[in-house]
């Protein structure tokens, strides 16, 4: 008599079990089938009762509760506590001089929109410059996304920091003000100090002030994305529901496969008219073209970025 023992699996790949379930019993179906008897066979049927010819025996074996783990639970708390989320001085220096030049943009506009009397051309150039941020933040997030690594020159720091964050999309929440905008913060700091002390023109202010300030705080927009409403303010909740935000539910396409779409990310405006139209395909298929350079998206990630993703979103459930 020979014993096939199979293990039912009660779950589909789709259902989700909390690790804080209580214990769940694992049946063991044995089928007992008349076959040419074997000494280990006969030794285990002697040790249980016997029963008759296709009979089915269901043994239960209770799993006894245990004390959950969470595989990556101590990179989590790791990452909570590195220093490279923490703010510096000089990285708040660099967001308070952007900031003040951007204010400077600002005030030159609104002053001379009044001296002129002309406040409509000041307007649409602002809104311009809005609807332009949101298409500037997706190019320059499509092309660090895909190409260069920590080596590249001018913008390896940001390439590394984007690679950490698509393998750990939950730790832009933990950053800090400062240090999430500090590197924007310089590069508007050097692009629009010129422009301030050069020209008093309110439309190129205009246009100037709020597509830098947008550009600048894109990564701050970035993280609310990611943040769960009950932890964001009503005024950012509201404006994300109106599109004038990213949203949590728009952006989170961008961290599921295919991982090459929704790039914008100041309002995300630009998104689907972008995806519809495969202008980064296009671009890319250029690119290889020419440079015979492949883009990170024509590489499916590593499922680790997924699975590290569910165990910390368990650890953070609304």
């Amino acid at each position: 008599m020979s014993i096939l023992v199979q293990n039912k699996f009660l779950l589909s790949s789709k259902t989700h079990v909390s690790l804080w379930s209580p214990a769940i019993q694992r049946k063991f179906v044995c089928c007992i089938a008349n076959t040419t008897v074997n000494v280990a066979a006969a030794t285990t049927a002697a040790a249980k009762p016997k029963h008759g010819d296709g009979q089915l025996v269901i043994e239960r074996e209770p799993l006894s509760p245990t004390t959950p783990v969470l595989p990556n639970s101590s990179t989590y708390y790791s990452v909570l506590n590195d220093p490279s989320l923490q703010s510096t001085w000089s990285h708040r220096v660099w967001v308070t001089s952007g900031c003040t030049i951007v204010l400077i943009s600002l005030a030159k506009s609104i002053a001379g929109a009044a001296s002129t009397h002309t406040w409509l051309e000041p307007a649409l150039a602002a809104l311009v410059g809005y609807i332009l941020a949101d298409l500037g933040s997706g190019v320059y997030h499509w092309g660090i996304d895909n190409y260069g690594d920590a080596s590249t020159p001018i913008f390896g720091t940001q390439i590394e920091a984007f690679q950490g964050h698509h393998k750990r999309p939950w730790t832009i929440t933990k950053r800090q003000f400062a240090n999430n905008l500090y590197a924007l913060a310089r590069a508007v700091t050097f692009t629009v100090l010129p422009i301030t002390l050069a020209f008093n023109d309110p439309i190129l202010h205009g246009f100037v002030a709020v597509c830098s300030g947008c550009i600048m705080f894109s990564q701050q927009f970035h993280a609310w994305a990611h943040d769960k409403k009950s932890q964001l303010p009503p005024l950012v909740v509201a404006m994300q529901d109106a599109g004038l935000l990213v949203s949590r539910l728009q952006h989170s396409a961008h961290h599921r496969p295919p991982y090459n779409n929704n790039y914008c990310i100041v309002s995300g405006i630009w998104n689907k008219l972008l995806d519809e139209t495969r202008v980064f395909e296009a671009l890319e298929m250029i690119l290889f073209f020419k440079l015979g350079v492949r883009p990170r998206s024509w590489t499916e990630p590593h499922s680790e970025w997924t699975e590290e993703t569910e165990i910390i979103e368990q650890t953070t459930a609304y």
